[in-house]
Order: C-alpha cells, then sequence, then structure tokens
C-alpha cells in the first residue's frame, strides 16, 4: 500500500468531505438573516399609517399595494402569508433607504413623546407650586397670556382639591403646548 504524500492538506467542508475550491459567498445562515431582517422591515412599513407611509421612498409599486392590501387582510394565516410576500418583494429592492426614512420617522416619535412628557411635568409643576412655578415659563415664552394662565392653573388647583374631572388641566396642557409650537 502505497503511503500518502505529505503536503499541504485540501480543504474539508462540514460533513468531512474534501473540496476542490473553497467558497467565498455568504453562508446560508446570513442569507436567512438577511431576509428575514427584509421581512420584519416590510412588517413595520405595513404597521404605519398612511400619512407617516408617505414619508418612507418606496419606489416598487407592488410594495406600496401589498402593504396598503395588508389592512384589509384579517385572517392570521393568511395575515402571515401576505407579510411572507411582501418579504419576497423586498428582496427586490434596496432596503437601506427605507430603514433610513423609517429610523428618522421613529426618532421624530421619540422626540414628540419627550416634548409630550415634558409639557405634561410643566403642566403638573404649574399646578402644584402655582404661581411660584409660573416665572420660568413667563421668560420662556414672553408672548404668553399671564392672566389667562394664572386663570387655568387655579381651575386646575381647585379641580384637583375638589376631585373632578380634569377639565381645566387639560386646557392648561392645551395651552402649553400652543405655546411651544408658537416658540
Amino acid at each position: 500500500m502505497p503511503k500518502p504524500k505529505r503536503g499541504k492538506k485540501k480543504p474539508v467542508d462540514d460533513f468531512g468531505i474534501a473540496t476542490d475550491e473553497e467558497f467565498d459567498g455568504p453562508s446560508k445562515s446570513a442569507m436567512k438573516r438577511e431576509m428575514t431582517a427584509r421581512q420584519e422591515l416590510g412588517e413595520a412599513l405595513c404597521e404605519l399609517s398612511a400619512r407617516e407611509l408617505e414619508q418612507i421612498p418606496i419606489e416598487d409599486e407592488d410594495l406600496l399595494a401589498a402593504i396598503a392590501e395588508t389592512a384589509r387582510i384579517k385572517h392570521h394565516s393568511a395575515l402571515r402569508r401576505h407579510r411572507q410576500y411582501i418579504g419576497k418583494l423586498m428582496r427586490r429592492i434596496d432596503p437601506e433607504p427605507l430603514q433610513g426614512a423609517l429610523d428618522a420617522l421613529y426618532q421624530s416619535r421619540k422626540q414628540e413623546t419627550l416634548v409630550f412628557k415634558g409639557l405634561e411635568a410643566l403642566r403638573d409643576t404649574l399646578i402644584s407650586d402655582g404661581d411660584k412655578a409660573l416665572g420660568p415659563v413667563l421668560e420662556k415664552h414672553p408672548e404668553a397670556d399671564r392672566q389667562h394662565l394664572r386663570q387655568l392653573i387655579r381651575e386646575a388647583q381647585r379641580e384637583a382639591v375638589a376631585q373632578k374631572a380634569p377639565a381645566a388641566s387639560r386646557r392648561l396642557f392645551r395651552y402649553l403646548r400652543e405655546l411651544h409650537s408658537e416658540a
């Protein structure tokens, strides 16, 4: 029996079978992760309102029609198949511009939420501290109607003491939001 030649070993695959060439492409797992990510991006697009969807640069007409059709599908398994179809359509397009626009939309939503919570905290501070907390608000918004603001604060304080529905508190919040949007 002849001795095997010593030298360079041939590369082997996962099953131990010798191969003549090496494969430099993406693995099957990497391709699956990419397709899953595109399908999830398509599902995120389906959850947007029509006004929000207009802000996303979708050029593929078939994809737009499929996203619009998603709202009409009610059955769970049909919806799952339709989302897979959207994932298939997503393979034909470049997802980077869509993902960038979606991220920008989410960022603006996050910013609006922070502003909303800040205005709520300001309203609560005005109601609890009264005229003491009014100074910084009037410095930040010199165009504010001081008398109207004080009236709203006092009404909200009376409602809080009487444990009534917070109608004046809501009016105070709306007025603060108007001041913020004007600034």
